[in-house]
């Protein structure tokens, strides 16, 4: 462990390395130390709907076709509309992350979503 390195967000020193990544087990950040000094947009830059219109933190999606939730019988119904969005650089493709009502904190992949 890089014994100098702490967490950007809480100077935490308690940080161990995930991957290429390093993750704070106090506050739950994630950040790449090569890419110090570029901000979370940045990172996302160019995510788009299933229309092709482009995406940023805080706009309002709404889910164009039903998906299972995994791990759950719950299923997020198409037309469901997402508020307040957050956008995520997601190793998986999930690179939207939100608050369903009824369902909670999840990701979703910018595919399945177009723009409110």
């Amino acid at each position: 462990m890089d014994s100098d390195l702490t967490c950007p967000q809480c100077n935490s020193e308690h940080v161990y390395q995930d991957g290429s990544l390093w993750v704070c087990p106090e506050c739950a950040h994630e950040w790449n130390p090569q890419a110090a000094g570029e901000p979370a947009a940045e990172a996302a830059e160019g995510v788009r709907d299933a229309n092709g219109n482009p995406l940023s933190d805080g706009d309002s999606v709404t889910v164009i076709k039903d998906l299972k939730v995994k791990g759950s019988s719950l299923v997020v119904k198409g037309g469901t509309k997402v508020k307040n969005i957050r956008l995520t650089d997601g190793a998986d493709g999930h690179n939207i992350a939100c608050k369903i009502d009824g369902i909670g904190a999840m990701n979703l992949k910018s595919e399945f979503v177009k723009k409110a």
